[in-house]
């Protein structure tokens, strides 16, 4: 009997069980198996005890971070989508899985992270509502960070340069690579058949976000949408294996409003977090009053001992606000 194992990743939102490509591919992956997972679903990364997401906790193997690995460890427990693939399947699989990786994430990311209107009214106002605060205030900038460098490792370092020629040949290829995938799924429901495999989860994982996600700038979108096979694909695994997780409740609803229970176990990583916030939290304001004279560090003369370094007079007003 496999060990019990629990994943942590990103909330869902936009009618997704999670807005991370990465999450789901790994929900999509466990879905398929049923592998027996304890998801958490968290919008602070803090609180994952590898402080990022996805993250899977299992007593074997302690914690694993990276996608990929996530779905080797569940195929060693026995929880194996692609058992019944061929070897030209497998071959196939590999190929596409390459393919994603070098046509269509680079424009996945330039249109979440890069695209400054997308990335502006949709992105970062996302991520911002769902991290409790301080985070908030930095974490998005942060992930944006990673995610550009992740395009660069990509596209080259210098790929930023002309941002409107990398766009039209990031567009170019991926928009051949999706009308690639329409054609080869036809009309399956699945890539190999009737049985999902870890190709679906890959392929899911890259369009869902796209398909469902109210962009401000959808170009890109917009061609996904002329392929109604693709689409019809998205739709039939959302309703087939998270026939209730597109109704997650919206990122500003408290834990007990949305009907999950705390856990004693999870209590380190909160206290963690609670922590990192408060500290995060005091040395913003600390910075914000130096900046702007709320707070003045003056030198004083040893011979007037009753004078004060630091006058903290409007220290509470600044916390108010």
């Amino acid at each position: 009997m496999a060990a019990p194992m629990e994943l942590y990743c990103w909330a869902g939102g936009w009618g997704l069980p999670s807005v991370d490509p990465d999450c789901l591919a790994v929900l999509a992956y466990a879905r398929f198996t049923g592998a027996p997972l304890k998801v958490r679903k968290i919008a602070n990364p803090w609180r994952s005890p590898s402080g990022t997401l996805p993250a899977l906790k299992s007593r074997d193997e302690g914690v694993i971070s990276d996608p990929q690995l996530i779905i080797t460890h569940l195929r060693k427990q026995k929880f194996n989508a692609d058992y019944d693939l061929s070897a030209l399947q497998g071959a196939d699989t590999l190929a596409f899985a390459s393919l994603l990786q070098e046509k269509l994430l680079p424009v996945l990311i330039h249109t979440f992270w890069v695209d400054a209107k997308n990335y502006v009214e949709h992105t970062r106002k996302w991520y911002a509502e769902a991290i409790p605060f301080p985070l908030n205030f930095f974490l998005p900038g942060r992930m944006q960070k990673r995610q550009v460098e992740r395009l660069q490792m990509v596209c080259g370092e210098n790929c930023l340069e002309n941002e409107e020629e990398l766009e039209k040949e990031l567009y170019r290829e991926a928009c051949d690579c999706i009308t690639m995938l329409s054609q080869r799924l036809g009309r399956q429901k699945f890539f190999f058949g009737d049985s999902p495999a870890s190709l679906d989860a890959l392929v899911f994982s890259h369009l869902a976000p796209l398909l469902k996600a109210k962009l401000p700038n959808g170009k890109f979108q917009q061609h996904l949408k002329s392929l109604p096979n693709l689409c019809n694909y998205c739709t039939t695994i959302l309703t087939l294996y998270f026939p209730w997780d597109g109704g997650d409740p919206p990122p500003s609803v408290p834990k007990a409003a949305a009907g999950d229970g705390s856990d004693p176990e999870e209590e380190p990583f909160q206290l963690r977090s609670q922590i990192l916030s408060v500290l995060v939290g005091l040395a913003a304001m600390a910075g914000y009053a130096l900046l702007t004279g709320i707070v003045s560090i003056q030198r004083q003369a040893p011979s007037h001992p009753r004078s004060r370094a630091i006058a903290m007079g409007e220290e509470e007003e600044e916390e108010e606000e």
